[in-house]
This record gives C-alpha cells, structure tokens and sequence, in this order.
C-alpha cells in the first residue's frame, strides 16, 4: 500500500483547527479517497469485536501452531467441546478460520496467513509496549 507524502508541516494553530492555517485541501481529500468504505469499515469493525474476546484470541493462537480438531483446542483453551465449537462458529462466519471434515471428526486451521499475519502483528505491538 502506498503511502500518500503529506505536504509541508504546518505549525499547528493555537486557536484550534479552523482550515484557515494551510491544510492542503488536494492531500485531504487523497487521503479521503483511501479511507476505508461503509462496507470495509463495518467489516473489520467487526473482526476486531470478534478478536476482543480473549477465548477466541487464546483459539486463534493455537491455531497458528497448526490445525487441531475441537477436542484437543477445547483441551488447550480450558472449555468444554461445546464452548469450543461456539467460538470456532463465531470465527468460521467472520473466515478467520476453516473447517476439514474427516468422518464424524471436524479439524480447524487458519483461513489463510494473514489471519496468522494479524496475531503477529499486534502480539509483536504488545510486546514492544511492555519493554
């Protein structure tokens, strides 16, 4: 993605942001035109919400360590196979995660890297903060 250069620096005005102080009105609305859509905007809103549930974050990093079938994810979490398989539905419906079936038995993995990619990401953002 790239990055729109923003123009000279303006001294930030004292009184407040009135638009009379040098904004470059052309680099606003580049900007304006990058920004995420009504419908972008909601999805990954709600990604996020998803991921702010410590259970699903906690399923999500087992997953990156490779695919597992509910049992041994309901193991790894703590909760019971039914509370597992509640949160994998949450996930599934937002393809942050997939389902393989073999048998009666259900395997979960990660719907591709950049799911993987997102966990990565923040983890590595918290840590930083906590040194």
């Amino acid at each position: 993605m790239a990055t729109i250069t923003p123009p000279e620096t303006v001294a930030p005005d004292p009184q407040g942001c009135a638009g009379s102080h040098g904004h470059d009105a052309a680099w606003l609305e580049a900007v304006r035109g990058r920004l995420l859509d009504g419908r972008s905007l909601e999805a990954v809103a709600g990604i996020f919400k998803l991921l702010g549930d410590p259970t699903r974050v906690r399923l999500v990093d087992a997953l990156t360590h490779g695919e597992r079938c509910v049992c041994d994810l309901a193991s790894l979490a703590g909760l019971s196979e039914s509370a597992v398989s509640h949160q994998l539905r949450l996930l599934r419906s937002a393809r942050l995660v997939r389902v393989r079936r073999s048998g009666r038995q259900a395997f979960y993995s990660l719907d591709d890297h950049h799911v993987v990619g997102l966990l990565h990401d923040t983890r590595k953002h918290v840590e930083e903060g906590q040194s």
